[in-house]
């Protein structure tokens, strides 16, 4: 028993060097989703505000500003996910904005599946290939944080 016991330790111990690879390619992944819509809308901001205003109109704000944020928000916490500097933080206005899209628009199982990714992100951080990694590790608070 002890023999298989040893077996199962050794494979997890084998998976978990895997971890870093995953969520970098999770930050990757959502980064991309969020960056391309980001940039669709900043290349032609017109349009998105006629977009805002009458094909997705966010119930709390004004079309302008959701237009604004929305921007804002995709393109400035993708580029953080990619570089995984402030992963925690970059994940939190993009569940937000998972969640309204979901509920006042359209709602979508990939968001669902977004909204999961944005979630480890949040709650795992970027790992050990992320900026966030080596400026904890810099500054000595790996053990508390990672």
């Amino acid at each position: 028993m002890q023999k298989i016991v040893n077996l199962y330790l050794a494979l997890l111990s084998n998976i978990k060097k895997l971890q870093p690879f995953m969520m970098l390619a999770a930050r990757l992944w959502i980064a991309k989703i969020f960056l391309v819509s980001g940039w669709l809308k900043i290349t032609d901001f017109n349009n998105t505000i006629t977009l805002f205003t009458y094909e997705f109109p966010v119930p709390f704000l004004p079309p302008l500003i959701a237009a604004i944020f929305g921007t804002f928000f995709e393109l400035t916490c993708s580029g953080l996910l990619i570089l995984g500097l402030a992963t925690r933080l970059a994940a939190i206005p993009l569940i937000v904005m998972t969640a309204v899209i979901n509920f006042t628009y359209l709602q979508a199982a990939e968001h669902y599946h977004w909204a999961t990714i944005l979630g480890l992100i949040l709650c795992y951080g970027g790992d050990k290939f992320s900026l966030d990694y080596l400026i904890a590790k810099r500054y000595a608070v790996i053990k508390n944080s990672y």
